[in-house]
């Protein structure tokens, strides 16, 4: 086969067909697809791809911008079957904000992607964790290179600390040389990976914002990363030290009280993050940056379990998995 040449195989697909009215209505099928990629293309044949909640969001209609017939899906390993030339037997993984939610996702047996979209998967790192790896650090990521990547001497307060993005925050800025608060809803201690020692506060028992005051010796946090929203928005409002940053990505509801004396004269930044907003290119780049924090071991993948990962023909108890706030990273196998 030249270079120029493609080949075309034959997917079999998730597809979701319509909107569903709900997290318990939606219908995935398998059906078959025929895929072939373009020039500066590469065909990945898919060894694992994770379920977010946007996957199962953008099924029910909460993204407008979703399109119908479609795969969903964001997040993927495989290894690339068809490509330009030197990329064949690749082994890659990738993330992006329109896989999945405006063209045909991962959530299948093969996927058509750009070759600037992927990274290489580190040999130490086994297919199902390459999966999961892709929206929580992208996430996390995006927002420190947005905010500032945390610096060695800066604190840093995570709310929401044992989520996924709040996991993937911790590991990041420990890895810069950060010190990490966490911040929990319940009495519980931090359950992910980290470079450094977690202090945690427990939420329901503590005042957030005087107990960061009392470990910082007054300061304050240089940057608050808000992985839950609202409910913290006051707590991490009063936390941040003189020119702090605040990182939001998620909201219950959206309107919050905000004292606008206080934001200027405490000379802070907000920083809204979107990974729905990042192509599959742009979410490379930002996976690169990565790259090097998993070759020496300071990040590492989360844990995948044998009960959370599903064959594409059980999509259905996948996405219900994700919508039931399983805290497992859910995976589903061709």
């Amino acid at each position: 086969m030249s270079a120029t040449d493609t080949k075309t195989v034959e997917a079999r697909c998730v597809r979701l067909n319509a909107k569903a009215e709900n997290a318990a209505a939606i219908a995935p099928v398998v059906e078959p697809h025929a895929l072939t990629r373009g020039p500066n293309d590469l065909l990945i044949e898919v060894k694992a791809a994770a379920v977010n909640p946007s996957d199962v969001k953008a099924a029910t209609g909460l993204m407008p911008y979703a399109v119908f017939p479609r795969t969903p899906g964001r997040d993927y390993a495989g290894m690339v079957i068809d490509g330009p030339a030197g990329t064949v037997g690749n082994e890659v993984f990738g993330s992006s904000g329109d896989l999945g939610i405006r063209r045909d996702g991962t959530h299948a047996s093969h996927l058509v992607v750009e070759a600037d979209a992927v990274v290489e998967k580190p040999k130490t790192v086994s297919w199902e964790e390459a999966a999961g790896i892709g929206v929580p650090f992208v996430t996390a990521m995006e927002g420190f290179r947005r905010a500032g990547v945390p610096k060695s001497g800066e604190t840093v307060l995570v709310f929401g600390v044992n989520g996924k993005v709040g996991q993937a925050a911790v590991q990041i800025a420990t890895w810069q040389g950060a010190r990490v608060i966490g911040v929990v809803r319940k009495a519980e201690t931090y359950e992910g990976h980290a470079n450094a020692p977690i202090e945690v506060i427990d939420a329901s028992a503590t005042d957030v914002a005087l107990r960061v005051r009392e470990l910082t010796a007054g300061k304050g946090a240089d940057i608050v990363f808000n992985t839950v929203g609202d409910p913290y928005f006051q707590a991490a409002h009063k936390s941040l030290a003189l020119r702090g940053r605040q990182i939001l990505i998620a909201a219950i509801d959206r309107i919050v009280q905000f004292n606008i004396l206080e934001f200027y004269r405490g000379q802070h930044t907000y920083v809204g993050i979107d990974t729905l907003g990042l192509s599959s290119a742009a979410t490379g780049a930002v996976l690169r940056d990565l790259g090097p924090g998993f070759a020496t071991g300071h990040l590492k993948p989360f844990p995948i379990k044998a009960s959370a990962i599903y064959p594409l023909e059980r999509a259905k108890d996948a996405y219900a998995a994700v919508a039931g706030s399983s805290r497992d990273r859910v995976i589903l196998k061709p």
